[in-house]
């Protein structure tokens, strides 16, 4: 019988104005190929540039043309939003499993394989980070944040009735099944309580995994403030009650015999 063919993970990168860190970040990534590659994943990059003004796209296109093929482009010609990028990518991703990797190195593309290993285990749907789960080296930055993200994350759980500690982190994995199932409807930061609340609403199997988080400040370039954590409290709400809109994830069995890639190590 003929080997089945490695699954991909589609590593999805929303950019705007991160013509400073894009490179480091696609070479980061690519770091990851071989690991990847040793448990059974093939890798596909796909970067949406959100209108970016500061030479973000010509970055991306140069690294895409000299990719061979394993990076996707696109680019909105007026800017609509990280949530509006994550769509635009998932309509572009061809693989069976994909994580949200930010353009920024907030997040390190090291724990690509941590976040992805319970799908890969057949345990979950979705993986979501978390920044305050004992993980790898944390910046110290904003008490505030903090505060602001743990009532956030309560008020989410209190709505969804799961047990996360991070609910506003970006970094998400899901199942390409489940994440073509979800309706996004958010185009910018609150596709991150909507996309929590529509994991809950599909029954989704949702695991929770440690990361390294190495924060910026507003001179650094951080765009996300106070006024979408207050945003956040609406989103939350508003994906509570347009929970009919989203249908269930029914559990899948893999065929007789079929081959599944192994976690990451």
């Amino acid at each position: 019988m003929p080997a089945s063919p490695p699954a991909t993970l589609s590593v999805l990168i929303p950019c705007y104005n991160e013509s400073s860190t894009i490179d480091r970040t696609l070479d980061a990534v690519l770091a990851e190929r071989e690991r990847l590659a040793a448990s059974g994943l093939a890798l596909q990059i796909v970067a949406v540039d959100d209108a970016s003004r500061d030479g973000t796209y010509d970055r991306l296109a140069l690294r895409a043309a000299d990719g061979g093929g394993l990076i996707v482009i696109a680019r909105h010609e007026e800017n609509r939003g990280k949530g509006a990028a994550i769509q635009t990518a998932r309509d572009l991703a061809t693989g069976d499993v994909a994580i949200i990797q930010d353009a920024d190195l907030e997040y390190d593309p090291a724990d690509i394989g941590a976040m992805v290993a319970p799908i890969l285990e057949g345990l979950a749907d979705a993986v979501i980070g978390t920044r305050f789960g004992g993980g790898g080296a944390h910046r110290v930055l904003y008490f505030w944040h903090r505060l602001g993200n743990l009532g956030l994350t309560l008020l989410s759980n209190m709505f969804t009735n799961l047990n996360l500690t991070d609910m506003e982190v970006g970094y998400k994995a899901f199942s390409m099944r489940a994440f073509r199932l979800m309706h996004l409807t958010n185009p910018r930061f609150g596709i991150e309580p909507e996309v929590v609340a529509r994991l809950s609403q599909m029954g989704a199997r949702v695991y929770e995994v440690p990361i390294s988080y190495h924060g910026r400040t507003y001179a650094e370039g951080k765009k996300i403030t106070w006024r979408d954590g207050v945003a956040a409290f609406f989103h939350i709400i508003r994906a509570h009650y347009s929970s009919r809109a989203q249908p269930r994830l029914v559990p899948e069995r893999p065929a007789a015999g079929e081959r599944t890639a192994q976690p990451v190590t």
